[in-house]
């Protein structure tokens, strides 16, 4: 039995639980009580805490655990990224009053800064030898310029609308931050391993669906072969004869970020019909 830690609740706690469901592993629990065991595979789910997984793992309570690149960062434990899962993205970002003006990282130099995050913060100034005072503090950072805790803060942004109300400005990045799975592979054992490698694949299928299209088109026969050299598929694209002589239907995979570029191109090669369909696994 592989013991997978994620979060009770949380930003992360929905997405972790929707990518095991996608991979066919059935968790019927919806009390979220502590623990969890699949009904048709060997898995158990331990609910905990954002801030507790990295320990847990750690100290082989649990195998794997799904958590914040940034919490595994500051909690500091030596634990391996066994798969970055896509999701969770988010930066972690120095901001400042509106009203200041950044100069570089030199701004910060014998200011306070409020984060919750002091052991990334500190790496980060120590990286670009900067002296700065933190001032530790649990929640609600982007107040503390308003109400005079600090001169500035370090925090998680995703859109940026919170630093904006509170009327900040985002002027560093220090991390770029997603979901990971760690764990300790070398301490897991054959059997359990063997479990995590089962579900990797699964996983590995369901994001890879995810990060690709597949795509249907006709063309004139004589465009075939251009348009097979703009959508070569995972090997070749598939090409079938249509009832209408001179024209065939050319069907391929091609990865979303470059959808709309791609359909411009097959568009002036003398594609129709172009059918974008989402991929709900794929498997190489």
């Amino acid at each position: 039995m592989l013991k997978i830690a994620i979060q009770k609740s949380g930003r992360l706690s929905e997405k972790s639980l929707e990518l095991i469901a996608e991979a066919g592993v059935n968790i019927a629990n919806s009390d979220r009580k502590l623990v969890a065991q699949a009904s048709n595979f060997p898995v158990e789910l331990l609910y905990l805490r954002d801030d507790d997984i990295p320990q847990c793992v750690y100290d082989g309570v649990a195998d794997v655990g799904v958590v914040g690149e940034n919490v595994l960062l500051e909690a500091g434990y030596a634990l391996d990224v066994v798969e970055r899962l896509g999701f969770g993205k988010c930066r972690m970002s120095l901001a400042i009053p509106k009203s200041e003006k950044y100069d570089g990282v030199a701004w910060f130099g014998g200011r306070k800064i409020a984060t919750s995050y002091p052991k990334i913060l500190q790496d980060f100034l120590d990286k670009h030898g900067v002296q700065a005072a933190i001032h530790h503090i649990s929640g609600s950072v982007e107040i503390s310029t308003g109400i005079g805790i600090a001169d500035a803060i370090f925090d998680i942004v995703s859109s940026g609308s919170t630093l904006i109300s509170n009327g900040l400005k985002e002027v560093d990045v220090a991390l770029h931050s997603e979901a990971v799975m760690v764990g300790k592979k070398a301490t897991l054992g054959q059997d359990k391993t063997a479990i995590l490698e089962k579900l990797l694949f699964r996983l590995h299928a369901v994001q890879k669906g995810k990060q690709n299209k597949y795509v249907m088109l006709n063309a004139p026969a004589a465009s075939v072969e251009k348009i097979t050299a703009v959508i070569p598929g995972m090997k070749s694209p598939t090409v079938v004869p249509l009832a209408q002589e001179g024209w065939c239907s050319v069907h391929s995979v091609l990865p979303e970020g470059q959808i709309w570029e791609i359909i411009d191109r097959l568009h002036g090669l003398g594609a129709q019909g172009i059918l974008v369909i989402p991929i709900e696994k794929m498997i190489l």
